[in-house]
């Protein structure tokens, strides 16, 4: 019988078929959501004023789960919606149509509050640039902050993290993927070979 994976020859290189590396298990998640959350309140001045905008899918999650310990440590709700760039992607030339997601604001709106948007991994920085767009097209905010949970690397724009959960430096050959048991049914980072990533 064939061997599920493959030992590689040099140590330091991922083998074809090589199993995903856990980086962030769920007891790691919770602790950053919490992290972060007592971080945006301490920058906001308890988040006074301040919107979560989550970027979809994952992103869209994780705002929700910062949006709730930050009103169990300040003792009240804070706004939280969606973002959706697809429209504002400078890529969509190069991958054909894509399907589009969900722009969910606060009845409140976003003009003079302070946006704290939120994503998965930060990478290229593009996909923040096209959320940047999306919000001035819908309003404008007092101020704008970015929250990750992952910070890869690999910047392609000028584009920095205000909130990072965890930076993990990365090659190009491989993928950084985000399990929320929302989407997937559990939590955790994982690093996989680029060629065997789903």
């Amino acid at each position: 019988m064939t061997p599920a994976y493959r030992t590689p020859a040099d140590p330091a290189e991922p083998a074809l078929g090589s199993p995903p590396r856990t980086i962030l298990d769920e007891a790691d998640l919770a602790r950053i959501v919490d992290r972060i959350a007592h971080q945006i309140l301490e920058k906001t001045e308890g988040a006074a004023d301040t919107v979560l905008l989550g970027i979809p899918t994952r992103g869209s999650h994780l705002a929700r789960r910062l949006g709730e310990r930050i009103a169990a440590f300040a003792g009240s709700p804070i706004p939280v919606g969606a973002l959706d760039v697809t429209l504002y992607r400078d890529d969509l030339r190069l991958r054909g149509a894509r399907a589009l997601e969900h722009t969910d604001l606060p009845p409140g709106g976003i003009d003079g509050q302070h946006v704290v948007l939120v994503d998965d991994v930060l990478f290229s920085g593009r996909t923040v640039r096209a959320a940047l767009d999306a919000l001035s097209d819908l309003g404008r905010p007092r101020a704008v902050q970015l929250a990750v949970l992952v910070d890869r690397g690999h910047r392609e724009l000028p584009i920095r993290a205000d909130y990072v959960g965890k930076n993990l430096p990365t090659s190009l050959a491989e993928n950084v993927e985000v399990l929320l048991r929302e989407v997937d049914g559990r939590d955790a980072v994982q690093l996989a070979d680029r060629r065997d990533s789903r």
